[in-house]
């Protein structure tokens, strides 16, 4: 059975096994030597027994939330949910999806609610798609998405549904721990994380020296299977259903996570939150 790789060895193994291949020459010399002793690397680039030892750390599946109505987006989601809204001609899911298929996940589920037919449009393109569905989305928040998809949270991407993706390496084929993508700022109004040592220590709406939220996180084995159970307990308390996932653990059952931050820097992700925003975004919206 292979052993437990240190998160610097899997990092530089997880670069080697990504499909643009970084160079071994480029890694710490120690880390090198270190995989090299373990049998994992040879003449720069993973062993068969290196890939065996990456495969507990494997993203299985990704989970798409996009049950909700995106009424910031208004008038243009009247007839289509912002997920399928185009930007510089291409769906804005579908920079998601691509970068999902990129990096090997086939498994993909996607939660919908608010015009939900008009999400088969999807299969075309995407036939390895299956959709769960959420009844109650314009009952409840997000968490009632969480809710649909809480058994197949382990070894998974979570990821809002109305990102561009300008940055599909973020979508890795491997994950070493629970996490949160997040920008480093000086000053955000949006939502955002407070961080010790790399861990999440607090979610809150805008802050100083501060991380923020990117709607994209993954979840290990372990965490899945608890997130299975703590979302549906917070959903069941009173105000459960107005509640964001994410807040079941990073708020809410906080005690019971250890969820890193993961950088990512302005412009490899972008929320179009408002008709003004996607104007500015992509021009051909610009008519008046």
């Amino acid at each position: 059975m292979p052993r437990t790789l240190t998160e610097s060895q899997f990092e530089l193994l997880a670069e080697l096994l990504a499909p643009s291949g970084a160079e071994c020459a480029e890694a710490d010399a120690a880390v090198v030597r270190e995989l090299e002793e373990l049998g994992y690397l040879s003449h720069g680039r993973p062993t068969p027994a290196g890939v065996e030892a990456m495969e507990p750390h494997r993203v299985k599946r990704a989970v798409f939330l996009a049950a909700g109505f995106g009424s910031r987006l208004a008038p243009i989601t009247f007839n289509t949910p912002k997920p399928l809204v185009r930007v510089h001609g291409k769906r804005i899911i579908d920079s998601l999806l691509d970068a999902c298929l990129a990096a090997g996940i086939e498994e993909i589920y996607l939660i919908r609610g608010y015009l939900a037919e008009q999400f088969d449009q999807l299969l075309y393109q995407y036939p390895m798609l299956r959709f769960l569905e959420n009844p109650v989305y314009n009952e409840a928040n997000n968490i009632s998405s969480a809710l649909c998809a809480r058994h197949l949270l382990s070894n998974a991407y979570v990821l809002e549904a109305d990102l561009v993706l300008s940055n599909p390496r973020l979508i890795r084929p491997y994950q070493y721990r629970s996490n949160f993508l997040a920008i480093p700022k000086q000053r955000t109004d949006d939502w955002c994380f407070e961080v010790e040592d790399g861990i999440i220590t607090q979610e809150k709406i805008g802050g100083e020296h501060c991380w923020q939220m990117v709607g994209i996180s993954y979840w290990d084995g372990a965490d899945g299977e608890k997130l299975a159970q703590d979302l549906k307990d917070v959903y069941e308390q009173p105000g459960g259903r107005e509640r964001y996932w994410e807040q079941v653990p990073l708020v809410f059952r906080r005690e019971n996570y250890r969820v890193a931050v993961r950088p990512c820097e302005d412009g490899d992700v972008t929320e179009i939150d408002t008709f003004r925003e996607l104007k500015a975004f992509d021009r051909s919206y610009d008519i008046g």
